[in-house]
């Protein structure tokens, strides 16, 4: 294995272990010796990320161990971001835009969503919780998002969300986005009967829905 390698693999598992130091520092160090930062994102940010997912799927790790990890690697990314665009390399995989529905003041398994989907490498447009009906037709049609995802965590909210697609649908904006549901009292069939295009039921699970709704291949 190789210098580089070597780094890139204890970068990776610093953001595992959310070591801020060693992680910031790696990046530092990576960059000034020249590394491609396209490679250092996929090998290291991306790949560190889908570690902490799985490792909180397995319940070995938890929310604010999750939010910790994807602070330090947005911090690293501030870091790449200016080298990234200069180089006009700054490639994300889709732009998502996601929210909890209007009458949901809930946004935590929204916001691991969130935190997953920015670590596979999808921009992130989050509109937060509450979100007015219109606002997210409004965002669809300003941002021109590939996918659209929207969570409620009771019964009495997730009624709104159908009216966003319907609002999509007569604005003629349906066509130009993906649609994805997910929250704790969404169930599938019921995302299928709605009109959505997918269905999360966790976080890991959203983005590979995302990905096979975009035909974005592992």
């Amino acid at each position: 294995m190789g210098d580089f390698d070597e780094k890139i693999v204890r970068l990776k598992n610093a953001l595992v272990i959310r070591d801020r130091k060693s992680f910031m520092d790696l990046t530092r160090e990576l960059v000034e010796k020249g590394i491609d930062p396209v490679d250092l994102i996929e090998r290291g940010f991306r790949a560190g990320m889908e570690e902490v997912g799985r490792k909180f799927e397995a319940l070995e790790i938890f929310i604010p161990d999750m939010i910790e990890a994807a602070e330090i690697m947005e911090e690293g990314l501030r870091i790449l971001r200016p080298i990234l665009e200069k180089k006009k390399e700054l490639k994300t995989l889709g732009r998502v835009v996601l929210g909890t529905i209007q009458g949901d003041v809930h946004e935590i398994g929204k916001n691991i969503v969130k935190i997953m989907l920015q670590g596979a490498g999808f921009e992130v447009i989050d509109l937060g919780r509450d979100v007015e009906i219109m606002r997210f037709v409004d965002c669809v049609r300003n941002e021109k998002p590939d996918l659209v995802g929207i969570s409620a965590l009771m019964t009495n909210t997730m009624v709104n969300i159908p009216k966003v697609i319907e609002y999509l649908r007569e604005l003629g904006l349906r066509d130009s986005v993906k649609v994805m549901v997910g929250g704790a009292p969404v169930l599938e069939e019921w995302a299928l009967k709605i009109g959505a295009d997918g269905y999360g039921e966790n976080a890991m699970e959203a983005v590979e829905v995302a990905k096979k709704l975009l035909n974005i291949k592992n």
